[in-house]
C-alpha cells in the first residue's frame, strides 16, 4: 500500500496467520484497526480491494490498520472453518496487535463483517471499540450477530442498493429489528466497482465523526 506497510507472520489457533500493518505516513496513530476480508473459498484475501480501501481510510485519518489472512488462505495456516474458526483467529490479531492505551476499531467486508460481529461480543473489557464499520454485510448467507444498542453510534454500516451478492433487503431485515441505520449506496453493487473513492470517503467521515 505505501512505504509504511510491514509484513507480520502472528501465531493463531489453527498455526501462523499472514498479515500486513499499514501506518501512517507520521508512524505514529491514534489506535489499531483489524480489518476482515471477503469468503475465503470465493477469492477473499486481506488484498480485497474493498479491504484496501478500508484500510486506506483508516490510516490516512491517523489509524494502524492490521489486514490478515484467515486460516487457510495465502500463507496462513489451516482450513475455511465456516466463520466459527474465523472468529477465533479475528480475536487471536486483536489481542497480539491491540494495546489497552489506545483505541480500537473493526472493520470487515462480506464475510468479514459476519465475523467481525461475532467477535464484537468476545472482545475483552480491558479493550475499548472505538470505531465499527460493516461493508456488504453478508446477511443473507449467513447469521450476522446482532450489535449492542450502545455501540449503535459507533457503527457504520454500508450496503450497495443493487449488490447481487447480498441483497440489501437480507441486511435491512437484519438492521431493522434492531434500528441499526443503513447507508445505501445508490446503483453500486457488492464490490463497489467505480466507488471504492466514495466508500473511502464515508469511512473517514465516520472516523471523524
Amino acid at each position: 500500500m505505501n512505504a509504511a506497510t510491514q509484513s507480520l507472520s502472528l501465531q493463531g489457533p489453527s498455526g501462523v496467520l499472514e498479515c500486513v500493518c499499514d501506518l501512517p505516513a507520521l508512524g505514529t496513530y491514534q489506535g489499531t484497526a483489524v480489518i476482515s476480508h471477503p469468503h475465503p473459498l470465493y477469492g477473499g484475501t486481506m488484498h480485497n480491494k474493498v479491504v484496501q480501501t478500508l484500510a486506506k481510510a483508516f490510516v490516512q485519518n491517523g489509524w494502524r490498520a492490521i489486514r490478515f489472512n484467515f486460516r487457510g488462505v495465502g500463507a496462513s495456516a489451516g482450513v475455511y472453518d465456516e466463520g466459527r474458526g474465523e472468529v477465533d483467529d479475528l480475536m487471536s490479531v486483536i489481542q497480539a496487535t491491540s494495546e489497552a492505551s489506545q483505541s480500537l476499531a473493526l472493520a470487515g467486508f462480506s464475510f468479514g463483517a459476519f465475523v467481525t460481529s461475532h467477535a464484537v461480543a468476545r472482545l475483552p473489557s480491558s479493550l475499548q471499540l472505538e470505531k465499527l464499520v460493516l461493508v456488504g454485510t453478508a446477511a443473507s448467507r449467513f447469521e450476522v450477530a446482532t450489535l449492542p444498542t450502545d455501540l449503535h453510534e459507533k457503527t457504520l454500516v454500508v450496503h450497495g442498493e443493487v449488490d447481487d451478492t447480498v441483497p440489501l433487503a437480507s441486511v435491512m431485515d437484519w438492521a431493522r429489528p434492531q434500528s441499526l441505520p443503513v447507508t445505501v449506496i445508490p446503483g453500486v453493487e457488492h464490490f463497489f466497482h467505480g466507488q471504492l473513492p466514495l466508500l473511502r470517503m464515508l469511512v473517514s467521515r465516520h472516523l471523524r465523526a
